[in-house]
């Protein structure tokens, strides 16, 4: 497996090995969690390319799609006309055969809402078969090949392999199709929304005419949703707030650390939920999951229960740590939308605490100027703003990189106190400096921004430890 150590890559390399093959390995480096899951697999890995790794010839190699032309393994495996496959080519040729395919896709949500489906069937003794793009903490990991009918799928729209472009969620064939969201991301793979969207309606028309689409049906959900289940030779089924959706939440009601609401189907009550997590988003996520679970003969009991006891994802508003009373938390968010729901979802959860909303630009969009003018909306909701270095910067041009100074003087313009600086150490100064007893320091990226969390937690313990305070 060359890139070994990728977010997916790892994953599929313990599903192959549970399958009964021999694994290995490369990655120009590999970490934790990814690195101590490969080593409790007992999966050997090297941290660095080189041709020699492919003698003797494996049977297989599965290429990740972050690896490109010019990599030692790649250009040896081409000279020597070995055997390779995409990660998405294997599932769709090893694990989806002969399996009722549940496709969890859309721009926000699909990681947590695929996390809570592969919950829901195994709360139901379903048996489920699942790969989720980050860690189901219910699990402890990020899949399951209980052996049951279903495989339940993160529909991911970036490209296979360096020679295959296409979205992954083309080879995953959906019996079972969610789309919980559309909106303009992956700017290094799209020119443009239009082509974004395409993307989906193609998805759309591969479900078979037994299958089901399941789509987030509110007029804030826009045309772009609606012009995809067009598309569709099977029923579609819309969920969300609004009447006239199939499926409807209300009375939604922020409850502690979660969330209480009730679900109403055509108009008649079907259920009373609670979440152990808050922000429409998730009641939104819940609502798919619920839908698709429900369609597939799974009692109400089993998903009121599910739901319930459903412990979301890793890095989604994860507390890391308390030091003196302030509170960091860590999420994932590298969308300008997602960056609101997140900080929305804080304020309900934490409404007392002031809000510093700390982002890196990261993510292969939110490097670019694409999300230039969104953000400054999306972060004012915040109380204090602190914004890192663009990731990679040197990678894109100045007529191409976003401007955190830029955005930062955006936000102030909007009446928020905003700085953009160098990166997380910098970032950890003035929190440790500015930072009071009752803050929250809500800490936003789609990568390890340098370390931040442990970074600040330890700084805020080191400070505060002759008043006797510590990180929990």
């Amino acid at each position: 497996m060359i890139g070994i150590g990728g977010s997916a890559m790892s994953p599929l390399a313990g599903m192959l090995r549970e399958r009964g093959y021999r694994v290995t390995g490369s990655d120009a480096g590999v970490y934790p969690p990814a690195s101590t899951f490969l080593e409790s697999r007992g999966i050997p890995f090297t941290q660095a390319f080189d041709s020699a790794h492919l003698t003797p010839a494996p049977d297989l190699i599965v290429v990740g799609n972050a690896i490109s032309r010019g990599n030692a393994e790649v250009e040896e495996m081409l000279d020597r006309k070995l055997s390779y496959r995409s990660l998405p080519e294997i599932l769709e040729e090893e694990f989806l055969p002969g399996k009722h395919s549940i496709v969890v896709s859309g721009t926000h949500g699909k990681t947590t809402t695929t996390a809570m489906l592969a919950w829901l069937f195994h709360v139901a003794k379903k048996r489920p078969n699942f790969l989720v793009g980050g860690i189901a903490e219910n699990f402890g990991q990020a899949y399951g090949l209980g052996g049951g009918e279903e495989f339940i799928l993160e529909g991911d729209e970036y490209d296979s392999a360096y020679w295959d472009k296409a979205a992954k969620f083309f080879h995953y064939h959906p019996d079972d199709l969610v789309i919980t969201s559309l909106e303009f991301d992956h700017a290094d793979i799209y020119p443009d929304f239009e082509t974004y969207q395409t993307a989906f309606l193609r998805l759309v028309n591969l479900v078979p005419r037994r299958g089901r689409v399941v789509i987030w049906g509110d007029r804030e959900a826009g045309e772009a949703l609606l012009k995809a289940s067009a598309k569709a030779f099977c029923p579609v089924i819309r969920y969300g707030f609004e009447p006239g959706n199939d499926w409807i939440a209300t009375n939604v009601q922020t409850d502690g650390d979660g969330m209480t609401f009730a679900v109403q189907y055509k108009g008649e009550p079907y259920a009373e939920i609670r979440l152990n997590s808050t922000g429409r988003h998730n009641v939104l996520n819940a609502l798919a999951a619920l839908i698709v679970a429900q369609g597939r003969g799974i009692r109400r009991e089993a998903i009121q229960e599910a739901l319930a006891t459903f412990r979301s994802v890793k890095r989604r508003m994860d507390v890391k740590g308390e030091v003196a009373g302030i509170l960091v938390v860590d999420d994932f968010a590298h969308h300008p939308t997602a960056v609101k729901a997140t900080i929305e979802a804080a304020r309900s959860r934490w409404p007392d605490r002031r809000l510093w909303a700390v982002l890196e630009p990261r993510s292969n969009s939110m490097r670019r100027k694409v999300f230039q003018d969104a953000l400054p909306g999306a972060l004012a909701l915040g109380d204090k703003v602190l914004l890192g270095g663009v990731n990679r910067a040197a990678q894109l041009s100045d007529e191409q990189r976003l401007n955190p100074e830029t955005v930062a003087e955006s936000i102030r313009k909007l009446g928020k106190d905003a700085r953009a600086l160098s990166g997380a150490d910098a970032i950890a100064e003035v929190l440790v400096s500015e930072a009071k007893p009752g803050d929250l320091v809500l800490i936003m990226s789609n990568g390890s921004f340098d370390g931040l969390c442990e970074k600040l937690l330890k700084k805020l313990a080191a400070t505060h430890s002759t008043t006797g305070a510590s990180a929990r």
